[in-house]
């Protein structure tokens, strides 16, 4: 990988959409050799797919909690049948195996605090080995983008 692919990166990383003359004005190259690369990077898997960011307010998930899960035990069993059904949860957009106080970070979105409340409360608790759960509410985010 060299500079100019790490410049197709970046621009593709803000606008996925972007067409590929618009992609090769921005990082100085004709369209064929921009396309050429882009392909390359797909195929190499370092483009690992392209995707949609939806506001989760626009779709009934206005709250967006960061939820950090302790197991009881650590024996593989538990957590296989822990990361199995975590990943069934459509509140749950991403599950993160984390070093630190926690074991599990996830990101769940929900419509308000009583739906979570309930998600805490019938699911997540319920999961095989959940020792703990602390939840931490999202107020605000500062995109990047």
């Amino acid at each position: 990988m060299d500079e100019m692919d790490r410049s197709i990166l970046a621009v593709l990383e803000r606008n996925g959409r972007i067409n590929n003359n618009e992609l090769a004005a921005r990082v100085g190259l004709s369209p064929s050799p921009c396309l050429r690369r882009v392909r390359q990077l797909e195929e190499a898997g370092v483009i690992r797919g392209y995707r949609t960011v939806i506001d989760p307010a626009a779709v009934g998930r206005g709250l967006r909690v960061f939820a950090g899960v302790r197991l009881m035990r650590h024996i593989r069993a538990d957590v296989v049948a822990f990361e199995t059904e975590v990943m069934k949860l459509p509140e749950v957009i991403a599950c993160h195996h984390i070093t630190g106080n926690f074991d599990y970070l996830l990101h769940v979105e929900v419509a308000d605090l009583p739906a979570y409340e309930d998600f805490h409360a019938n699911h997540l608790a319920a999961l095989p080995a959940v020792a703990t759960v602390n939840s931490f509410v999202i107020m605000k985010t500062l995109d990047a983008t």
